[in-house]
C-alpha cells in the first residue's frame, strides 16, 4: 500500500487546522479538523474553487442557521428545517459539493448559539481556519503536478495493455491472471480520464500558457484514446479471435501485427517524452497491413462462415493502427509549433507541471 501526496496533505491539513485552532484561543480544534478534511483537492484548481464555493454556502448557511435560532431557537425540528433549506440552496447554486461541511456549520452554529452569539460566530471562524488551513497546505506543499501524474499513468497503462495485446492472440498468460491484468487496465485508464479532467481544469489557471496547455490537452485527449483502442481490441480478441474456426490459421499474422503496433505506441510514448531523434523512422510498415486486408478478405469470399468473426479482430487491429498515426502525426504538430513558439519568444525550456 501506497501513500499518495494527498492522503499526507490530508494528515497536514488537519494537523495545522488544530495548531491554528490552539493559536486562535478556540474551545475545540474538532470542526476546523473535519473543515481541513472536507477542503482538500486534488488540484490548485479545484482547491481554489472548493474554498470559494465553501466560503459563500457556509457564510450562507451561519446567516440562516443564525436567524433560525433567533426566530424559531435550536429546537431538534428547527435545525432539521434549516438542514434541508440549506441542501435545496446549495443544488440550486449547483455547490453539491459543499452540502456536508455547510450542514457542520449549521449544526454547529445552532447548537452553540444557546451559550451566546459569540459561541455561534467562534464556530464559524472554525470552519473558514480549517478551510484556510487545507488549502495553504493544498498550494505550498507538493503543489500538485497535473502533467507529469497524468504521464506516469499514461506509461502504467500502457505497460498493461502492452503485456496483455502481446500474450492475447498466443494465449501464453493463465486466464484468471490475463482476467485480473485486464480489470487493473480498465482501472488505469478510468483513473486517466479523471485526471485529463484535472488536467484540463489547470488551463484556467495558467493563463500564461493557455495555447501550449491547450495543445497538450489535445495530445493527452488523443492518448486516452489510443490506450482505449488498444483495450477495445483486446475485447475483440477475447469475444471472436478464439471462437473462430479458423484462428490458427491467422495466429502468426495477427500477433506480429499486434507486437508492431504495441513497438509503435511504446515509441510514441518515447517520441512525446523527447527521447527518440528527430528523423527517427518509427511507423511499422503499412504494407504489412494492406497485405493483410487482402487475404483476409479473399479468405472470407471464400468461406465468410469461416471467417467472418476475424473480420471484428482485423477492425480492432486497424482501428488500433489507425489512433497509434493519428497520435503521433497531432504530436509532431504540436511540437513543431512548441519549438517555433519558443523560438519566437526567445524563452528557454522549462518543464510544464
Amino acid at each position: 500500500m501506497t501513500i499518495g501526496a494527498r492522503v499526507l496533505k490530508t494528515g497536514m491539513a488537519v494537523a495545522l487546522a488544530i495548531y491554528m485552532s490552539g493559536a486562535f484561543g478556540f474551545a475545540s480544534p474538532l470542526i476546523a479538523a473535519v473543515a481541513a478534511i472536507f477542503t482538500i483537492q486534488p488540484s490548485i484548481y479545484r482547491s481554489w474553487q472548493r474554498v470559494a464555493d465553501q466560503v459563500q454556502t457556509n457564510l450562507l448557511g451561519a446567516v440562516l442557521a443564525l436567524a433560525a435560532v433567533r426566530l424559531f431557537g435550536h429546537t431538534p425540528i428547527a435545525v432539521g428545517l434549516v438542514c434541508v433549506l440549506v441542501i435545496l440552496i446549495c443544488i440550486r447554486l449547483k455547490m453539491e459539493s459543499t452540502i456536508s461541511l455547510t450542514l457542520v456549520t449549521v449544526v454547529a452554529i445552532m447548537e452553540a448559539n444557546g451559550q451566546g452569539w459569540d459561541a455561534a460566530v467562534e464556530r464559524l471562524l472554525m470552519v473558514l481556519t480549517g478551510i484556510g488551513a487545507s488549502f495553504a497546505v493544498n498550494v505550498l506543499v507538493f503543489p500538485p503536478r497535473p502533467r507529469r501524474q497524468f504521464t506516469g499513468q499514461v506509461h502504467q497503462a500502457y505497460t498493461q495493455l502492452s503485456l496483455l495485446l502481446r500474450t492475447a492472440i498466443s494465449n501464453e498468460m493463465k486466464e484468471h491472471i490475463f482476467h485480473e491484468e485486464k480489470d487493473k487496465l480498465h482501472g488505469t485508464l478510468r483513473k486517466l480520464e479523471e485526471r485529463y479532467l484535472v488536467f484540463e481544469e489547470e488551463r484556467k489557471v495558467l493563463a500564461r500558457t493557455k495555447t501550449s496547455h491547450a495543445r497538450q490537452l489535445l495530445v493527452s485527449k488523443q492518448m486516452i484514446k489510443t490506450l482505449q483502442k488498444g483495450a477495445d481490441l483486446l475485447d475483440a480478441v477475447e469475444e471472436h479471435y478464439f471462437a473462430s474456426p479458423s484462428a490458427g490459421e491467422w495466429s502468426l499474422r495477427f500477433d506480429r501485427q499486434i507486437e508492431a503496433l504495441t513497438k509503435y505506441h511504446e515509441h510514441i510514448l518515447l517520441k512525446a517524452e523527447g527521447k527518440i531523434k528527430p528523423n527517427a523512422a518509427i511507423e511499422p510498415e503499412e504494407e504489412r497491413e494492406s497485405r493483410l486486408v487482402k487475404d483476409l478478405t479473399a479468405s472470407i469470399l471464400e468461406d465468410p462462415d469461416e471467417h467472418k468473426r476475424l473480420v471484428f479482430v482485423a477492425s480492432g487491429i486497424f482501428e488500433y493502427a489507425y489512433h497509434l498515426r493519428r497520435l503521433e502525426k497531432l504530436l509532431d504538430q504540436v511540437q513543431q509549433r512548441e519549438e517555433l513558439a519558443k523560438r519566437d519568444s526567445g524563452e528557454p525550456e522549462t518543464e510544464e507541471a
